[in-house]
């Protein structure tokens, strides 16, 4: 029995991990890879197996573009299995890998109109909507806790990872040659009291657990305080007649943010500004969401369901569409909020926001999520880099620029200390999903605490036996 770690391996994107056993290869997540756009689009070009033949099945976390973006592609190039995942998942990751195919085309258009030969980022779009449609008909939704064959001789349970609507850790039991083993694997683990969704779930005895480590090294702010700092740099951009610019993740963060930016506006504590969500993506997601009810935490309920309030809808929201609703927020007057994908600003219209907007000294950045190591976002929130390059254009930071971090969907190292040691019958960690200097003060922390638990931080490819 092997675990291959094809993605996510020393560093944060591109999750995409091989179990082999019993003959059988199965994916846990088939992600995008971010960061610099050349050396991403040559990783997400390529797979180190045959997708026709190699892969039986995959079990999807979550539907973040990082762990399920590049299933598309892995159904293009002709895998027919099938993707098991949560029922809030299949139906997210119908819209968010539509949604990928819509940005892959648009991009591609863009570079080949108006880049250099040289900064082209591969020879045609990876995959296409068409791509993303045909593939939904190989998901196949199952329910949080219930046991499913996933291959003979691997069979799954899906368990609350707390990190967003419909995301899961993993529990696998793999018999071969007459022996039955237990590994766990965290997907994305979040954080307990984020609004919107039920907590993580402990996870059950295993031998082995496979764990992400974006937040090895890290301890966040105390999330009670994220609405007091959204507050404020409303009313401090709003002061001086500026626009806060927010690249957000369509999933998950975006509505997390509108439903405190909600609690705030009852409470009469920001001032009456438009909100603008412009992301025809954030408003499919927000649908399903809608649809979901399973997956949310008793406060939602009690705030807005239980008085038929739509927590993502009141009356300074409004949700863009078309193309041209976008451009015109480039010469809108007046303070506003702009929330656009995507969260790293690696792609989507968050870009176009920011080459008119990141030079004007009235208005605010506030990125509220992870900034992967070499992305866009990484470099407009690092104190240190004065000027970014956007569509091959050099522009200067003069907005001013606020990291609000107690919005992170990740638990922090407090968080991922806590879950792993609480794993009983443990004998093996395997660590992914994180940079270098995160990861190996965590395996340092687990080893001291418990000396003979083996940490692994295996490179990209490197096979792990078990």
């Amino acid at each position: 029995m092997k675990i291959i770690p094809h993605g996510a391996a020393r560093e944060v994107t591109g999750t995409c991990h091989e179990i082999q056993a019993n003959g059988k290869r199965i994916l846990l997540d088939c992600g995008l890879f971010q960061g610099h756009r050349e050396e991403a689009a040559v990783k997400n070009q390529t797979f180190n197996f045959d997708p026709s033949k190699d892969i039986d099945a995959v079990v999807l976390t979550h539907a973040h573009m990082d762990h399920v973006g590049r299933i598309p592609l892995l159904y293009k190039k002709g895998f027919r299995g099938k993707v098991m995942c949560t029922y809030a998942t299949k139906d997210l990751a119908e819209v968010m890998m539509k949604d990928g195919g819509f940005i892959q085309e648009k991009d591609e258009e863009f570079f080949c109109k108006h880049l250099a030969k040289s900064m082209m980022p591969c020879d045609g779009p990876l995959y296409t909507q068409q791509d993303a449609i045909d593939c939904v008909k190989i998901f196949e939704g199952k329910n949080y806790l219930d046991w499913f064959d996933v291959v003979p001789g691997i069979r799954a349970q899906f368990l609350d990872s707390g990190h967003i609507v419909g995301a899961a850790m993993v529990v696998l039991e793999i018999t071969e040659n007459g022996v039955t083993r237990r590994i766990g694997f965290s997907g994305d683990l979040g954080r307990s009291t984020l609004p919107i969704i039920r907590d993580p779930s402990a996870m059950p005895p295993v031998e082995m657990l496979i764990c992400e480590s974006t937040y090895g090294n890290r301890k966040h702010e105390d999330i009670n305080t994220a609405m007091t700092q959204l507050k404020d740099v409303i009313i401090r951009t709003a002061q001086r007649g500026g626009k806060v610019i927010i690249p957000a993740f369509s999933l998950e963060r975006t509505q997390e943010i509108v439903y405190d930016l909600h609690k705030l506006w009852d409470a009469k504590e920001i001032p009456a500004i438009p909100i603008i969500i412009d992301s025809p993506l954030a408003s499919s997601v927000t649908d399903v969401f809608m649809k979901h009810p399973e997956c949310y935490d008793t406060e939602i309920f009690e705030k807005f369901l239980s008085r038929q309030h739509n927590p993502f809808q009141f009356s300074l929201v409004r949700y863009t569409e078309s193309v041209d609703e976008s451009k015109a927020l480039n010469h809108a007057a007046g303070s506003m909020i702009i929330m656009a994908a995507s969260g790293m600003c690696e792609a989507g219209r968050i870009r176009h926001h920011l080459m008119n907007e990141l030079e004007n000294p009235k208005n605010t950045i506030l990125a509220v999520g992870y900034m992967a190591e070499n992305t866009l976002g990484r470099k407009i929130v690092d104190p240190t880099v004065h000027e970014v390059k956007i569509f091959d254009e050099l522009r200067e930071k003069k907005a001013e620029i606020v990291q609000v971090d107690a919005y992170s969907g990740h638990g922090d190292m407090a968080d991922l200390d806590s879950y792993v040691l609480a794993v009983e019958g443990l004998k093996k960690v395997i660590l992914v999903h994180g940079e270098v200097e995160q990861m190996e003060p965590f395996a340092a922390r687990l080893k001291n605490v418990n000396s003979g638990l083996e940490v692994v931080m295996p490179a990209k490819e490197q096979a792990v036996e078990v």
